[in-house]
């Protein structure tokens, strides 16, 4: 107990002395007043700034003579440019969003759940591990939707920085080859049940398909084909395991477990058929 206290103590008194260390080391902005003179009533008005105000006349004026605290938007037509600290937020924004998206918007989703299913189904826990796993339900997924993205990045993030397209444009062209890739993953059948749902009509065409029922009605059709590919993964083991089963039981070895007894065979045969080949070239067949 006392070692317990003192562990605390101290892990306190450690906390209190960084937090001072890192007060003291960040730099202070000085403020100050400055008197204006205000045309219209001849009267003065005090204001407070960071720094001095300075003038610019286009984008790269601002660069040139800003502060580090500051945010920037440059505004030219119909096309904006953001600078400064808004970009940050905005990327760290998408970064945290990026996980969603690769699971809603991709084949990650069911990637994943036939790999646990084979692994699942050949009884061996924890092998491979989570973390390979999803390695190679990333990597899987980067190979799958890589003729996606690098039409997503030619006809939408390429023209958007040149700024021959508006942030609307930039929208739409972006999001287009990722809804033809969930319509063709996509039933029929899901799409009209959240359609009747939300009581929207369709005329048959991708383009009259809301983004709000796009996007259930694909998941819903990869949990589907996810879990058919499953079951077909299973059959095979499930075999083995009835065949171990009877045999224990004709010899009277009955307190014995038949998983114990199975699982090598099923490795055995995994690895006799090629198992991983098998099930990942099929799997991403699916998909083209």
């Amino acid at each position: 107990m006392r070692n317990s206290f003192a562990n605390k103590k101290i892990g306190k008194w450690i906390c209190l002395l960084l937090m001072v260390g890192i007060l003291c080391v960040i730099p202070g902005n000085s403020a100050h007043a400055t008197t204006i003179d205000d045309g219209a009533t001849g009267e003065t008005t005090t204001r407070t700034n960071i720094e001095e105000p300075g003038s610019a006349e286009s984008g790269e004026d601002l660069l040139d003579m800003n502060i580090a605290n500051s945010l920037t938007i440059t505004q030219s037509g119909d096309n904006g440019q953001v600078n400064g600290t808004l970009k940050i937020l905005i990327t760290l924004t998408l970064i945290a969003l990026a996980p969603t998206l690769l699971i809603i918007l991709t084949s990650f989703t069911k990637v994943i759940i036939v790999l646990h299913f084979t692994r699942a189904a050949l009884n061996t826990q924890t092998a491979p591990p989570n973390q390979v796993l999803i390695g190679l339900a990333l990597f899987l997924t980067f190979f799958i939707m890589k003729p996606t993205l690098t039409e997503v990045y030619d006809t939408a993030v390429v023209p958007f920085e040149e700024g021959t397209i508006t942030q609307d444009e930039f929208f739409e062209k972006g999001m287009a080859p990722l809804r033809e890739f969930m319509y063709g993953q996509t039933q029929t059948e899901d799409t009209r049940l959240f359609l009747d749902i939300s009581g929207e009509e369709w005329d048959g065409t991708l383009d009259g398909i809301p983004l709000s029922v796009l996007v259930p009605a694909f998941i819903i059709g990869q949990l589907r084909e996810a879990f058919i590919i499953g079951f077909i993964i299973y059959i095979p083991f499930i075999v083995i395991d009835m065949v171990v089963a009877s045999t224990l039981m004709s010899m009277g070895m009955m307190m014995l477990p038949p998983t114990t007894i199975s699982m090598p065979f099923k490795i055995l045969l995994f690895v006799l058929a090629d198992g991983w080949n098998l099930v990942i070239a099929n799997l991403v067949k699916t998909f083209y």
